[in-house]
């Protein structure tokens, strides 16, 4: 699926929900896309969830 294609249909869904939900759905339907996204990002990668949240290492001190 390309890029413009998936943007068209989360741009369809988020209108959807503030046409049937208000404004409170919008943000929820968006909220949860962006968690979708982010988990979607780490199955690809492969990356492990403490990687992602931890930051950089900081060394000693």
């Amino acid at each position: 699926m390309s890029t413009a294609l998936v943007g068209m249909i989360a741009g369809m869904a988020l209108g959807f929900a503030d046409w049937f939900g208000g404004f409170g759905a919008f943000l929820m339907v968006a909220a949860l896309g962006a968690v979708g996204f982010v988990a979607g990002r780490l199955v690809d990668s492969g990356t492990d969830l403490r990687d992602f949240l931890g930051g950089r290492d900081r060394g000693p001190r």
